[in-house]
């Protein structure tokens, strides 16, 4: 990888197991951090993000090598890129926006229609939430660019093929024949064929509701709307409705072998929980186990899904059943998570990041959305109020897992560790805001972060840009594209210069 930067220079390893070392998810993730010796620490944060490197140029794939083109995200990168005053920034935008487009999907068929698997960067496998996010930006231009809405429409598709597979998978693979992530061959869970991991997370289930409601408001199409969308949104409703453990547990069962406590769960279902109408997570976002599994993000993110799911099953299947349940449903989460989720700090009233229903919660936020930095980013931030003292509580050392050193600061998480900054929240903290000054500064952050790659990385040590973990990955990409549009689109004047 050739980097021009006068900040560092990024040697990439060849990283294999050592002897005897697990194979799985967290072991890639964290064996995959680039670091360069002799690299100094940033003085400050703001002299930091006010460096100048050299601009990179592209780094995309040639034109030949990409695995799709689109017109209108390529028009748009042009017409985007000669707004942004800052070359580097222009470059990163550049790079960032279309990566999913240009490494990471499988345009093909299934049964004439169009089916498309979206892998998730440096793992060969397709997250359901991943997915949904890795191409949500693409969705305001697939108006204009007919392909591009055929590979969307092929993402709902095969989303739906994957959920009809099992609603508590969270990864398939893009091949739904082949065999499971080498890491997931001995999880002790009912594996089915084309599973890639079978960690049961509420988010996975409600993120392909949220891409297939903004696709069906973007472009007004309802081809992906069919027979087996309804049969697999039927699954996810009964999913969430089992989760409420009224009945008991419920079928679903995982544990792993594993060093690490969060790659498994307690007694194969976690610790117990009182069921108070809320829906059990098993695993957060970052694919951890959760503490408790009332994750509270995914829980009003839950709300809002399927709002949206009533909408649909209205106005586009004419489902008055499927309507009225997901309605009902969504009240009863909502309602308990006003009675229960909501914690007295000396700050006031803030979320809880998880619940267990017999008064226990962790006050905490992780850098994976859904956050609950992330709640107005996914519409599901019902007290503007409560979400501004929570924004506060989490975006400072209040919260466990923020970090701030001379590079940078944000929320990071157990799943890679102590003093590493994932800039997803930096970006989600620039999408959440109405302050010209919080996003500028974030977007400097980022740059920053990028530690001359041209790319935005999964975490980076708090103190040293250069030492991060995955130099691939999709949806950090994408969503600083998102940022970058948006950016242009409300704030230009922020980016001119």
């Amino acid at each position: 990888m050739e980097i021009l930067s006068r900040v560092s220079v990024i040697e990439e390893r060849t990283l294999e197991p050592v002897k005897g070392e697990h194979l799985n998810r967290r072991f890639v993730i964290a064996r995959s951090a680039l670091v360069v010796a002799g690299v100094g620490a940033l003085a400050t944060v703001p002299r930091s993000i006010l460096a100048e490197p050299v601009p990179f140029g592209s780094k995309r794939p040639r034109p030949a090598d990409r695995k799709f083109r689109s017109t209108a995200v390529d028009e748009h990168i042009v017409s985007t890129s000669q707004r942004i005053g800052d070359p580097v920034l222009a470059d990163m935008f550049a790079n960032c926006l279309p990566n999913t487009l240009d490494t990471t999907v499988i345009p093909g068929e299934f049964e004439r229609k169009p089916d498309t698997a979206v892998l998730t960067g440096d793992i060969p496998a397709m997250w359901l939430r991943d997915s949904s996010a890795q191409v949500w930006p693409y969705l305001e231009l697939a108006g204009a660019d007919d392909r591009l809405r055929q590979l969307l429409e092929g993402v709902i598709r095969r989303q739906t093929r994957c959920l009809l597979i099992d609603p508590y998978a969270n990864a398939f693979m893009a091949n739904l024949s082949d065999p499971p992530l080498e890491w997931s061959t001995k999880d002790q869970t009912e594996m089915k064929p084309g599973v890639g991991e079978r960690k049961y997370e509420l988010d996975s289930i409600c993120y392909p509701i949220r891409l297939a409601h903004g696709y069906w408001k973007s472009t007004g199409d309802t081809r992906p709307f069919d027979l087996a969308w309804k049969h697999a949104m039927r699954a996810v409703l009964q999913t969430m409705r089992v989760q409420q453990r009224k009945d008991g547990a419920g079928p679903y069962r995982f544990q792993r072998n594993a060093s690490n406590p969060t790659d498994t769960l307690v007694n194969s279902i976690g610790n117990p929980v009182r069921p108070i109408g809320l829906i059990a997570s098993c695993f957060r976002p970052s694919d951890d186990a959760c503490l408790f599994s009332f994750l509270v993000p995914s829980n009003l993110f839950a709300v809002t899904s399927l709002r949206q799911l009533a909408t649909m099953a209205g106005t586009i299947l004419h489902d008055s059943d499927l309507a009225s349940d997901a309605i009902a449903l969504a009240n009863e989460v909502e309602s308990a998570l006003r009675q229960h989720a909501l914690v007295s700090t000396a700050a006031g009233t803030i979320w809880a990041y998880e619940i267990d229903g017999y008064g226990g919660h962790v006050l905490m936020d992780d850098a994976n959305v859904p956050s609950l930095l992330s709640l107005p980013y996914l519409e599901s931030s019902p007290d503007a109020a409560v979400y501004a003292r929570t924004r506060k509580f989490v975006w400072s050392e209040m919260n466990p897992w923020f970090f701030r050193g001379t590079a940078g600061e944000g929320i990071g998480g157990p799943h890679i560790g102590r003093d590493m900054i994932w800039p997803m929240s930096q970006i989600i903290y620039a999408l959440t805001s109405d302050s010209d000054s919080e996003i500028i500064r974030v977007i400097q952050m980022v740059k920053a972060a990028s530690a001359g790659t041209g790319f935005i990385h999964e975490s980076y040590n708090k103190d040293i840009p250069s030492q991060f973990t995955r130099s691939w990955f999709a949806w950090a990409n994408t969503l600083f594209g998102e940022l970058i549009s948006k950016t242009i689109r409300r704030r230009p004047e922020l980016l001119r210069t």
